[in-house]
């Protein structure tokens, strides 16, 4: 079985070094949060992670989920699992008080999301998405019916999940078919088919909350003309006790290449009864509020499998003997030595810990600017903030889930033969990483909409919370002798990239095509350099506690020696993504469809 152990000391660096959420002791709900206490929440998370939610993650896999008669059973284990987790009173650790929430800000929360992604990613998508749906219903949700919903999604009770995808209708949600005929006392009746709906059946919550996109009569065409309905499996009475089943029922359930213990589900719609969430025609944005958020989730849901990955390589890698090391022996009192002395060996764990520990800081920092986008007293704040976390949603799901899966590959070429065998649950990542690149929004749309909408957005209004923060930076460590190894290398990327984002706003003007082209070349690139600016300032901490001396040296050094790594072997890569993007997409669209 795959090991695993909560890297509670990097969630400790980056909020109290790196983040100093401290500074913002002054905004309620953000830094005024007793350290102690979080330390004691994440660490308890982590118990709950590696001795409930890891054992069980092989087991699901194996078992899968069961469907019969339109009921979905998960495999063994899963509900005890669940049932521990909401009496534990994770599910109510971010919603608001006034429904029966903890208020904890954002910031403590992506910590054991990581965890529980990292121990049993099935497990967590469940609770996951009733966030997205919580968020939804809070934000554009009647004052009739968030008392009536909310409290018992908050307990955990009740689940929540999105009803987006048709079999016609993927990415173009525009061509969606599925209806909402008014009907009495402000309700509609929902009739259509959904496909693709993770956890849209399962037996560990007493209701259902579907949150379906549907079409009035009349309305506008494409995505101008979605609404927005709150469609409960159960409907709920007036006392908030369940009544009658709703007209919403699971048709099948898929077989997947991973994630075999949560089911994704066909819903089928029979006139459903459903209630208008939001604005009617305007069921997109209020969508947008889930899928957002969810996109940072599934970020989080790479970065918890990369973690896990390099864990069990590095550890595999220090047990497997094989071979001399290129300069010599280094346990001769040994048959072989420990394949970790092998450079190439040396190269994919470095990678592999630099995206995780970089990933996770890029985590943790749009998680306090999520924090702050809502509740920083200053408004202008409130709106840099926003900006942030609207430019940087995209990198953050893409960058994330391609590494993790990057990640998971690795740690099966370490593990060599071994890795590709199911005992050892390897291989388990690589099929469970990779429907995060496509769901929530394939990678290649995150790239259109970095280009498309977030990047030219006021006039560059976006870009400026990322690149003004690096040029401080820049300024502020350019006599600092011992940054320059990384200060310098740092600068040359950030003017490359500087120079694709100029490069690109002028194609999309004469070309569409060449910019949609350096889409998701340009994504990673930004992903990248930014990713670089993270470490350089994780560097520049652990240098100052180094020089100042610290019982942690070898945390320290540890910290500094990856970021070495990450700015050496890791950015380099941005000068040959700058010249695949600015060489247009020309070679692209040149052949004839027939000639595929």
């Amino acid at each position: 079985m795959p090991i695993y152990r909560a890297p509670l000391r990097d969630f400790q660096f980056l909020t109290d070094e790196f983040l100093n959420v401290a500074q913002y002791k002054d905004v309620p709900g953000v830094g005024d949060v007793d350290t102690e206490t979080v330390n004691a929440i994440w660490a308890e998370g982590a118990r709950f992670c590696e001795e409930v939610l890891l054992p069980i993650n092989q087991v699901g896999d194996k078992e899968g989920c069961t469907f019969k008669d339109g009921t979905v059973t998960l495999p063994t284990g899963f509900k005890e699992a669940y049932e521990t987790y909401v009496q534990s009173g994770w599910t109510s650790f971010v919603c608001d008080p006034a429904y029966g929430g903890q208020g904890m800000p954002e910031w403590t929360n992506m910590p054991v999301t990581e965890m529980i992604c990292s121990a049993n990613l099935s497990f967590g998508l469940t609770p996951g998405l009733t966030h997205g749906a919580y968020n939804a219903i809070f934000l554009h949700g009647t004052d009739e019916l968030k008392p009536r919903y909310l409290p018992k999604m908050t307990s955990g009770e009740w689940s929540g999940v999105m009803d987006l995808t048709e079999p016609h209708a993927g990415t173009d949600l525009g061509m969606i078919r599925t209806k909402a005929e008014p009907a009495e006392n402000g309700t509609y009746k929902i009739t259509g088919t959904k496909i693709f709906i993770s956890a849209g059946e399962q037996n560990v919550t007493e209701n259902i909350i579907h949150l379906v996109l549907a079409k009035l009569p009349g309305a506008p065409a494409g995505t101008k003309g979605i609404s927005l309905f709150l469609v409960p499996k159960f409907l709920v009475n007036d006392d908030g006790s369940l009544g009658a089943r709703n007209a919403v029922t699971c048709g099948s359930i898929e077989h997947k290449m991973g994630i075999h213990a949560s089911p994704t589900c066909v819903i089928n719609l029979d006139g459903a009864t459903g209630y208008l969430l939001g604005e009617m025609n305007k069921g997109m944005k209020a969508m947008f509020t889930m899928m957002n958020a969810a996109r940072i989730y599934v970020g989080v849901q790479g970065l918890g499998l990369g973690e896990v990955a390099y864990q069990n390589g590095a550890a595999y890698a220090k047990e497997r003997l094989q071979m001399r090391a290129p300069t010599g022996a280094k346990f001769p009192e040994k048959p072989a030595d420990p394949i970790i002395v092998h450079p190439d060996v040396r190269r994919m764990l470095l990678t592999m810990r630099a995206f995780a520990e970089g990933g996770r800081a890029l985590v943790m920092e749009i998680a306090l600017k999520l924090d702050l986008s809502h509740k920083h007293p200053d408004a202008k704040e409130r709106e840099a903030a926003d900006d942030f976390v609207q430019l940087m949603t995209p990198i953050v799901k893409s960058y994330l889930t391609d590494g993790g899966f990057e990640n998971a590959n690795l740690a099966v070429q370490v593990y060599g033969g071994h890795g590709y065998i199911a005992e050892h649950g390897i291989e388990q990542f690589v099929r469970d990483a990779r429907i995060a690149q496509i769901y929530e929004g394939t990678n290649g749309i995150q790239a259109l909409d970095l280009i498309g909408r977030k990047i030219p957005m006021g006039t560059g209004k976006y870009l400026r919370q990322v690149f003004y923060p690096m040029d401080a930076f820049m300024e502020q460590q350019k006599n600092n002798e011992a940054m320059k190894e990384f200060v310098k290398p740092l600068g040359k990327h950030i003017t490359y990239l500087q120079q694709a984002s100029l490069w690109l706003g002028a194609a999309g003007v004469s070309n569409p095509d060449d910019a949609a082209g350096g889409a998701t070349e340009y994504a990673r690139m930004f992903a990248m350099v930014y990713v670089g600016f993270l470490w350089a300032r994780m560097a520049a901490l652990a240098l100052a506690k180094l020089e100042a001396g610290t019982d942690e040296k070898d945390f320290y050094e540890a910290k500094l020696e990856t970021a070495r790594f990450y700015i050496q072997r890791i950015l380099p890569q941005s000068v040959g993504i700058l010249a695949t993007i600015t060489n247009g997409a020309k070679s692209i669209m040149g052949m004839k469809a027939e000639s595929f």
